[in-house]
């Protein structure tokens, strides 16, 4: 058993590292305040092959495995602890995957080149007004007519839905193409944002201010039937394949945002002096970062398992990455907020930056990739079936 990053791994992380702290680090607070991540950056990542990492190479991908693609993650979450950059790459790579995997030769070039530059956005569409968790009940349909699929529904919650229609790309779009069925007659349509029939309207979110959340309403979208991922009334298998990649992808950012947070509180308590001795020398303070420091420590070597797990295929691979994704966020989440309170007042403040990545990693406990209670059901499922 051997816990060292290889060389090839050390240099991938190295050098995302290098280019991630000269170009994304530095407009992290531009990004929360002008909620949008600008175009110029995107398109430098495509060029480090940021947006591809698991692609196939004749996408342009880098074609790397899951654990590659987690260190990148967390340089990610380091990098711009508002989440709002993780969220696209876990969109990109999550449901990219999955993309590359099961749409046809020419869905593939036609898409995933353009995401792998950044022209395109990339995402998915599942949650709808009825619910989000249980993704059987969704009303969206994908009716044949005439060699095309016409979408009809509403989605909500929806990441990146302006960058689509902005930027170009789309959804990945969960639809029952069968309605007499429950999960067994979903299917997974690709559907273009830019398409007139699709209507977005923004939602203001509390947190990840960078990448727009939406409700998005297909309004008889026709699309040929050449956009349909994998089989036809299998979405629902499709689906949970993507969410168990995306979901190990939520526990590398917050990984990283937590690694961010934590580095900048240590450094605070080794610095500020109250009563005539350093923070750090207070035993109530030292201990609890010995504890924070030991969970974050403990959240990282379960996700690096997990996406081994999904990498080697391992049968219950599933119920690990739901762990990593039940674990991580509330580790970076309890972080924040002792980091917050060590700082006083100053940690409250937005100079701090540590109350942005307190309102992003909120985002992956009350749902975003499924809802802790979820990951929990799964855990469970898992250990006592």
């Amino acid at each position: 058993m051997d816990f060292n990053l290889s060389e090839e791994e050390k240099l991938l992380k190295d050098n995302i590292h290098e280019f991630l702290q000269k170009k994304l680090r530095p407009i992290m607070r531009t990004i929360d305040q002008e909620e949008r991540i600008p175009r110029e950056f995107v398109r430098e990542a495509g060029k480090m092959g940021i947006w591809g990492t698991v692609f196939s190479k004749d996408v342009g991908g880098l074609q790397l495995p899951m654990t590659s693609a987690v260190l990148i993650a967390e340089e990610l979450g380091w990098a711009d602890f508002s989440l709002a950059t993780g969220v696209m790459y876990v969109l990109e790579e999550g449901w990219g995957y999955v993309l590359d995997r099961l749409g046809s030769s020419e869905l593939r070039q036609e898409v995933l080149p353009k995401v792998v530059e950044g022209e395109y956005f990339l995402g998915v569409a599942s949650t709808e007004p009825t619910g989000g968790s249980d993704v059987a009940s969704i009303r969206t349909q994908a009716i044949k007519k005439d060699g095309n699929y016409v979408i009809r529904g509403q989605k909500i919650y929806i990441s990146g839905a302006l960058e689509a229609k902005e930027w170009g790309g789309g959804h990945l779009v969960l639809a029952k193409t069968n309605p007499q069925e429950k999960h067994k007659g979903i299917s997974i349509i690709y559907v273009p944002t830019t398409d007139e029939r699709v209507k977005v309207t923004k939602i203001n979110n509390m947190g990840r201010m960078g990448i727009s959340t939406a409700i998005v309403n297909y309004e008889d979208v026709s699309v040929p039937q050449k956009n349909l991922v994998g089989e036809e009334n299998k979405g629902f298998y499709h689906a949970m394949e993507g969410f168990n990649h995306a979901r190990v992808l939520v526990a590398g950012i917050c990984l990283g945002a937590a690694k961010a947070i934590l580095d900048q509180g240590i450094e605070y308590i080794k610095n500020r002096e109250a009563f005539g001795q350093k923070l750090k020398d207070f035993q109530a303070i030292a201990f609890e970062a010995a504890e924070l420091y030991t969970r974050l420590e403990m959240a990282r070597l379960l996700t690096y398992k997990a996406a081994w797990a999904l990498d080697k295929g391992v049968k219950d691979a599933h119920v690990i990455v739901a762990m990593a994704k039940l674990t991580a966020p509330q580790v970076a989440l309890d972080i924040a907020k002792s980091v917050m309170m060590w700082m006083g007042g100053y940690g409250y403040s937005k100079d701090a930056l540590i109350e942005a990545g307190f309102r992003g990693i909120v985002s992956y406990l009350v749902g975003a990739e499924g809802a802790m209670n979820i990951m929990k059901l799964i855990i469970s499922r898992g250990i006592l079936a």
